[in-house]
């Protein structure tokens, strides 16, 4: 069974960072690329990073680049968030996903991951 199991969450004050995880099981993990989408309250779900698993490349949504980090231990089949100099906008549930594709145009859409997991909380506010 594909499983995938997003942990890290928390609330933390503007300017503050938080790493989440992302532990992947029943599939081969080396093979797939992994992306992280968030959703706020009342908004859609959007890309925020993925990492190519193809060529190792990494892709950042405008919004977080510079302040987040995406990657990966493909011995230990998890991935991560490095989230930093948070802002109260980047609050939302975030969603670790898997994907067969490898270019940007296919990583930042979400009809183009397979295997989702259950989203973390992430509340940046003073």
């Amino acid at each position: 069974e594909v499983q995938l199991q997003a942990s890290g969450g928390g609330l933390v004050q503007p300017g503050g960072s938080l790493r989440l995880s992302c532990a992947a099981s029943g599939f081969t993990f080396s093979s797939y690329a992994v992306g992280w989408f968030r959703q706020a309250p009342g908004r859609e779900r959007e890309f925020v990073a993925a990492f190519n698993w193809r060529n190792k490349v990494t892709y950042y949504a405008d919004s977080v680049k510079g302040r987040f980090t995406i990657s990966r231990d493909n011995t230990k089949s998890t991935a991560f968030l490095q989230m930093s100099s948070l802002k109260p906008e980047d609050t939302a549930v975030y969603y670790c996903a898997s994907s067969p594709y490898y270019s940007y145009s296919d990583l930042t859409s979400r009809i183009k991951y397979d295997y989702w997991g259950q989203g973390t909380q992430v509340t940046v506010s003073s």
